[in-house]
């Protein structure tokens, strides 16, 4: 399969900006809930346009699967951006209360204010984001301690926005997962694929482990090594590396081969479930390369686009 070929957006996730316009304006802090491995991979675009007048908390959940030293490097670099930034891990409630009390604290002046002129009570309310299977259900569920929102292992499952009390003056808007209208960045749709953030079915698996091996033996090595009893060899290729994986587990196929197809949905498990260890695939200072990368592909698709005019042209008169 030619990864490069690949349409990366999976149409059934498509939630337009429209509908984040019209929720926006009914709250006064968004809380933008990321993948701690993936954290700029796993950003919408689109907040940062459309947030742009409002207070904003960076939940960086899923910490608990990110490499710790990385993932302080993120919390700064949001920080020097004037988010407030919080680590968390869902599924345990680890920085779960803190996404509410640090909206609250961003507010707490323009309280005092509206309070000084005779309001008597005034809520704040915040909107909660995130790119499917983030982990907003399971963060919304852990405060509550109840299952409000719905959750579930694959990417989408809330279907429409509800409103949730957390805590006296405090209510959360809580909305489906989005994905932005179109991504055609292949190491975004990547890394989205690793961490299951879109379906499996986008990418075969022997493809996907193959490319998740070379992320990993970029950022940390030793965790194969480690996790499978191997040796890695310098320079070695992802496909041998692979087939050492496979024989490491001991799925033999007949004619002296591994059974691929196995061995590359126990390495996608594994890494998922964090059992390779806590690692992180990107970094801030990948960020530049990824934009010029972006922007180079832009001007690449405009010029296409001229040439097929002037072809269009030239073959109507």
């Amino acid at each position: 399969m030619d990864i490069n070929n690949i349409n990366w957006y999976p149409g059934h996730m498509t939630k337009t900006r429209r509908m984040m316009e019209e929720n926006i304006s009914l709250v006064d802090v968004v809380i933008e809930l990321l993948d701690a491995r993936i954290p700029y991979s796993s950003k919408n675009p689109d907040i940062d346009a459309l947030a742009k007048n409002k207070r904003r908390v960076v939940v960086l959940n899923k910490s608990d699967l990110a490499d710790a030293a990385s993932t302080e490097i993120w919390s700064g670099y949001f920080k020097e951006q004037g988010f407030e930034v919080i680590l968390a891990d869902a599924v345990k409630g680890k920085g779960v209360k803190n996404a509410a009390d640090a909206a609250m604290d961003l507010m707490a002046e323009k309280i005092a204010r509206l309070k000084a002129k005779g309001r008597l009570f005034v809520p704040v309310r915040a909107m909660i984001v995130g790119i499917p299977n983030v982990g907003k259900s399971t963060f919304i569920n852990k405060y509550v301690g109840k299952s409000t929102a719905k959750t579930g292992d694959k990417p989408g499952v809330t279907r429409g926005k509800q409103w949730i009390k957390i805590k006296k003056g405090f209510e959360l808007l809580d909305t489906p997962g989005i994905l932005w209208p179109k991504f055609e960045d292949r190491e975004v749709g990547l890394k989205l694929a690793f961490t299951g953030a879109i379906n499996d079915d986008i990418l075969d698996a022997e493809t996907m482990a193959l490319e998740l091996i070379k992320y990993i033996m970029r950022f940390n090595p030793e965790a194969i090594a480690q996790r499978y009893k191997i040796e890695l060899k310098p320079d070695e290729e992802a496909h041998d590396i692979f087939t050492d994986i496979g024989r490491a587990r001991g799925f033999a196929a007949k004619g002296g081969g591994i059974d691929t197809l196995r061995t590359a949905k126990i390495f996608i498990d594994e890494f998922r479930a964090g059992k390779l260890g806590r690692i992180t695939l990107e970094l801030p200072h990948d960020i530049k390369a990824m934009e010029e990368e972006a922007k180079k592909r832009d001007e690449e698709k405009i010029m296409r686009d001229l040439e097929r005019k002037r072809e269009y042209r030239r073959k109507n008169g």
